[in-house]
């Protein structure tokens, strides 16, 4: 029997996590409810047999699974209007509410239910997102669909709930440092000699290309530098100069930077 899924909050991630279901096949679009005050947003999903609602209540009476996915300053809202009809025994609950921990959701809903806090990045819009899980009292059959939910989405790894603060850094922060570092590549590359789209499409699917070497070889960066550093090469000039100029530093410290930041404001 297929379980029902709802996902309260149809904004950008609630939405995108939609898209990437129906589209991948692991839900049919009967079998996904989703929410949002504005439902004329969700007209894209509508059409494609998802049920869309305003009504958080209607939704969680129609769902086995229910996916948070709205914004933090929400959270205790929404959760206190679904509380009375949530079912331990019916229901499994799933968080991608970044800053809300497993603790926060029991203090509302009580500690019988089974929960999950994931922690996806932007790139969940293409199906592949970097998404980290952690869960409470789940079953090995709830966490093999919890990964296999988040495998449409793109690659899944479990972790402890302690290390989520430092998955959002790295897992979505990354992003943003990930495209800094593209985009300085195009500036590079407009200087010597490229268009601004040529540049682009070329820094874009170069990182592509050497990010798909490590997940798929399963290979260190450090060998896969080895291939392309001849002696007295210009790539390893390159390199030595980035160094010098403290570009592994600045990176580093830029990630320590971050999850200080979110440490410090919890």
């Amino acid at each position: 029997m297929s379980k029902k899924i709802a996902i309260i909050g149809g904004g950008n991630l609630g939405a995108s996590m939609a898209e990437g279901l129906v589209s991948s096949g692991f839900v049919s679009a009967g079998d996904l409810i989703v929410t949002k005050r504005n439902t004329a947003t969700l007209a894209s999903l509508e059409a494609k047999g998802v049920l869309v609602s305003s009504d958080n209540e209607k939704a969680v009476q129609l769902a086995d699974w229910i996916v948070l996915a709205v914004k933090p300053f929400q959270i205790k809202e929404v959760l206190a209007q679904i509380q009375p009809l949530l079912d331990p025994q019916k229901h499994v609950l799933m968080s991608v509410v970044t800053g809300v921990w497993i603790k926060d959701i029991q203090e509302i809903i009580g500690d019988q239910f089974s929960l999950f806090r994931a922690m996806p990045n932007t790139a969940i819009a293409i199906q592949e997102s970097m998404t980290c899980i952690c869960a409470h009292q789940a079953s090995a059959e709830q966490i093999k669909y919890a990964t296999d939910l988040f495998d449409q989405l793109g690659r899944t790894v479990f972790i402890e709930e302690k290390l989520m603060d430092a998955a959002t850094v790295l897992g979505a922060c990354g992003t943003a440092f990930a495209m800094r570092y593209i985009r300085a590549n195009i500036q590079g590359g407009i200087e010597i000699g490229f268009s601004a789209a040529t540049a682009s499409l070329i820094a874009a699917q170069t990182v592509k290309g050497a990010a798909e070497l490590l997940l798929q070889k399963n290979t260190h960066p450090e060998q896969e530098i080895d291939k392309v550093t001849t002696p007295k090469g210009c790539t390893i000039a390159g390199l030595n100069e980035m160094e010098h100029q403290g570009f592994s530093s600045s990176l580093i410290k830029g990630i320590v930077t971050s999850y200080r930041k979110i440490v410090d404001d919890m």
